[in-house]
């Protein structure tokens, strides 16, 4: 069986396997904060395949799974589980709607991963809520994420040898890293109203545009650094700092309070 070495060599956003899940049609009545109009179907699909194409350009090897017509917003395969070289951890989703997406992904992280944790006791904890940093493991605390499940995931990465943080996610905001993705291993992009927290001292922060806080959820794999393309100051602040930056359509996924990380599941498969 292969082991995994954690090396400070190794960043945490360099990927070479995703798992993704093809959008069902009744995506459209995924859930949602605001009330900004259903998302168009074909739009998401498109949005999703150049999505899953642009994991690709980045030297990741994609699993997709098949669409779930029962459960509208199990595109977003990185609420019900987290995944490591290490192994994976499978979730409780906060919204009652999404509790089954959990056993519908076990499956193929069993045959993924040697080892799969599942969350003890009570609580909930979506992925939606974990940013993984090269020292620490943060849980944002949010209507998806209660402290009882937060507690609980901190016994589970402690199995991983990972040190990890409770913190806060600001109100009204869905998940944590809505408003927050790692750019490189010293560097966040947030939002002005996370990164006032404090939450991010000792990294460099970036800060998206005002008008474009929902360019925040960015996301960083390998050498690509992903951003919506509908925020062009923030792709242009990114540039200017020397990132690759690969604009990738979010219009139709936005509607239902989606962004760039929740569509996968990523990670560095171990060596031999």
């Amino acid at each position: 069986m292969m082991t995994y070495v954690n090396t400070l060599a190794e960043p945490v956003f360099a990927f070479d396997a995703a798992i993704v899940r093809q959008p069902s049609k009744s995506v459209i009545g995924g859930l949602r904060a605001g009330d900004g109009g259903d998302p168009d179907y074909a739009g998401v699909r498109a949005e999703h395949e150049a999505y899953v194409a642009a994991l690709g350009k980045a030297g990741v090897a994609v699993t997709t799974l098949g669409a779930l017509e029962g459960y509208p917003d199990a595109v977003f395969v990185e609420d019900p589980a987290l995944v490591f070289p290490e192994g994976a951890i499978l979730l409780r989703p906060g919204a009652e709607s999404r509790a089954g997406e959990v056993s519908e992904i076990a499956g193929v992280l069993h045959e993924q991963f040697s080892t799969v944790l599942e969350l003890p006791g009570e609580g909930f904890v979506e992925g939606g809520d974990i940013l993984t940093t090269p020292k620490k493991v943060m849980i944002g605390l949010s209507s998806r994420t209660d402290l009882a499940g937060a507690g609980a995931l901190q016994k589970l990465l402690a199995e991983f040898d990972r040190a990890s943080e409770i913190v806060e996610t600001p109100a009204d905001v869905l998940h944590f890293k809505t408003d927050c993705s790692l750019l490189d291993q010293e560097t966040v992009l947030s939002t002005a109203r996370l990164a006032r927290s404090g939450v991010f001292d000792g990294f460099d922060v970036v800060l998206t545009p005002e008008g474009e806080e929902a360019a925040a959820n960015a996301l960083r794999v390998n050498d690509a650094v992903m951003v919506g393309a509908d925020f062009p100051r923030t792709i242009e602040l990114l540039d200017n700092r020397g990132y690759a930056v690969v604009p990738l359509k979010t219009t139709e996924i936005g509607k239902i309070d989606a962004g760039l990380s929740c569509m996968s599941l990523r990670w560095r498969r171990p060596s031999a």
